[in-house]
């Protein structure tokens, strides 16, 4: 008896691939791509019917690419603020 294995969803498996550039080499691009087909990859699986796999792979992309993009945010914002404290020193110096 041979076994039916569902085909992986190519946006899933484009989802996890750009979560890890968003981490390595493309750091904001990689992370909105990621976040993007993620949830493209997710949709199309449910609709799917059992057909298409790889809801883990998407899940993965959605999640490494959200943190990336917070993380960036957040580092954009804390140099931010310190640009701003050092303006605000200087004037009062």
């Amino acid at each position: 008896m041979t076994e039916h294995r569902a085909e992986t969803s190519t946006l899933a498996i484009v989802s996890l691939v750009f979560g890890i550039l968003a981490w390595v080499l493309i750091p904001i691009i990689g992370a909105i791509v990621a976040i993007i087909t993620g949830h493209m990859a997710r949709g199309e699986i449910r609709r799917s019917g059992g057909t298409l796999g790889g809801d883990g792979m998407a899940v993965a992309g959605l999640v490494l690419g959200y943190i990336s993009l917070l993380l960036g945010l957040a580092a954009l914002f804390f140099v931010i603020f310190v640009i701003g404290l050092v303006g605000v020193a200087a004037v009062f110096a």
